[in-house]
């Protein structure tokens, strides 16, 4: 019989059996919640505790922002995600010359502590958690966020969440990056030391594979290049003289989903196993929770189209479902006007929404890890974790991650996984409905989050008033003491938090830093 396809394979390139059997994998007979947690790091996992909806968010304004929380919270979401504005990502106020016509467009702009309060307005921040997508200036806008929490009165020690942090997939993947990569791993250890003594609950970092998938990376390629740069940080914060134990169990990590239902939830469980086994090789940790990967996951933006937008629906709900299925600890659905622009109240609703029928209605909550024992999920397991296991010690034979990723190894590669990918939707290899297959003449025009042209005047007034009406005397001291500390060996966090209490603006802070740190052009790859 004549088949569909001259060959069968994965997304990422893995042949697939036409009738997968015993053959095809190892007898999978471990137990959820133990060892080495390819079943799930929880026994019980969604039986106990559904996974945390966590609708990510930010645009604008830090007051309209505040409005869209209070409604998802109010809606049913039961954590915060916050997405900055372009200039807030590379550490730049909203009135400098090259944040012109970025400013509050792709996320919530923060300039200072001003906007930070404006941000969790009647959001108690010992109570709530929160995740944050900052990577260069991560450091001082988690120093916003404790000032916040002790201006409300709640107990900084207390808060719960993730900063992502994240410093080498942007080098990788993505380029928000602004010092080199040296003086990046000094404030990102810097950060995870001062929170395992003050803040011990708050993930210090979110190690990011979502960014390098949507690069163009396949699920293999993500898998391996996040769980390298994981260990660089790892060997990082070692090299600071901290016990692997005093930081690993609050390490946290996110990945993408994509549309190819099986090959997404054997990456997850293949994550979890070789994460276990790289740890316990590696660095022997007394605490189980050092070598346990708990992960976040975001449907994958990439994948959404502008064409026939309302198809979105459908692969949002299939990549949430095979995240689940996969098991993941928190996630966010994209809107499925995202390829237009930011999302509505009403798209990002329906997100949410696509998460609690999930969780309500379907069942899949119910089971833990109802697809071990499948021959193919379980085959797909097997080979992911060998080839990405394969790719790492190809980066380790190199010095790791830091080290290829300075020669433009990984950058590569994604290149040329991502040049693939478009021929074969150029040549129709692969049908994307709506764009290359199942195509409609006559679409209806759907609108985007409209943002107001006058955001950036309004955060200029903003940023005037701030500087005209605080101590003069207490932020030059306090910038001065951030340099003297980049120059020397103290940990940065108490300067910065010190300084954003002075009112301080994040650009400020940032260029006291550049002072003694420089800045870093990345190679491209070819």
């Amino acid at each position: 019989m004549r088949l569909r396809k001259d060959s069968f394979e994965t997304l990422g390139g893995l042949p697939i059996s036409p009738t997968p059997g015993p053959s095809d994998s190892i007898p999978n007979h471990e137990t959820p919640g133990a060892p080495p947690y390819t079943r799930g790091v929880h026994e019980t996992m969604y039986r106990s505790r559904l996974w945390t909806m966590r609708q990510y968010a930010g645009f604008s304004t830090a007051e309209e922002t505040n409005q869209r929380f209070r409604t998802l919270l109010n809606r049913g979401q039961s954590g915060l995600s916050v997405a900055f504005d372009l200039p807030t990502q590379l550490g730049m106020d909203s009135d400098d010359s090259l944040s012109f016509g970025e400013v509050g467009r792709v996320g919530v702009a923060i300039d200072s502590i001003v906007d930070m309060r404006a941000l969790f307005d009647q959001i108690r921040l010992d109570e709530v958690s929160t995740s944050m997508t900052i990577n260069s200036p991560a450091i001082i806008l988690l120093a916003l966020y404790v000032a916040v929490c002790e201006e409300q009165g709640g107990d900084s020690s207390k808060i719960r969440g993730t900063v992502q942090n994240d410093i080498l997939k942007e080098y990788i993947a993505r380029g928000t990056h602004v010092f080199p990569p040296e003086q990046s791993m000094r404030l990102i250890t810097d950060l995870i030391g001062h929170c395992a003594k003050h803040h011990p609950d708050w993930n210090t970092i979110s190690i990011s594979g979502y960014h390098i998938r949507e690069a163009g990376a396949t699920a293999v390629e993500e898998l391996a290049f996040t769980l390298s740069n994981a260990i660089a940080y790892v060997e990082a914060a070692i090299s600071t003289g901290m016990d692997v134990d005093e930081f690993a169990p609050r390490l946290s990590f996110f990945f993408g989903c994509h549309n190819d239902f099986f090959e997404e939830v054997a990456k997850f469980r293949a994550a979890r196993r070789l994460w276990h086994r790289l740890m316990t090789e590696r660095y022997q940790p007394s605490n189980p929770k050092s070598t346990m990967l708990r992960f976040h996951t975001q449907t994958a933006g990439v994948t959404l189209t502008a064409q026939q937008p309302l198809n979105n629906v459908a692969r949002v709900s299939y990549q949430a479902m095979s995240a689940v299925l996969g098991g993941t600890q928190s996630l966010h659905t994209n809107s499925y006007d995202e390829a237009i622009g930011l999302p509505t109240d009403e798209s990002a609703t329906i997100a949410l929404r696509t998460q609690q029928i999930l969780a309500e209605e379907t069942g899949v909550a119910d089971v833990v890890d109802p697809l071990a024992g499948s021959y193919h999920v379980e085959a797909l397991t097997d080979r992911i974790e060998a080839d990405a296991y394969a790719l790492i010690s190809e980066i380790e034979d190199m010095g790791g991650a830091l080290v290829a990723l300075q020669s433009g190894f990984q950058q590569r590669r994604i290149h040329e996984s991502a040049w693939k990918q478009m021929q074969d939707i150029e040549s129709s290899n692969r049908h994307i409905i709506g764009v290359n297959h199942a195509v409609m003449d006559d679409e209806g025009d759907i609108e985007g989050q409209h943002i107001d042209p006058k955001i950036a005047e309004m955060q200029y007034i903003k940023i005037s008033e701030l500087r005209s009406g605080r101590n003069d005397s207490e932020v030059k001291t306090a910038l001065s003491s951030i340099s003297q500390a980049a120059s020397g060996d103290d940990n940065l966090f108490p300067h910065i938090l010190t300084a954003v209490k002075a009112q301080c603006t994040v650009g400020e802070i940032m260029n006291a830093m550049k002072d003694e740190f420089g800045t870093w052009m990345p190679p491209s790859g070819f």
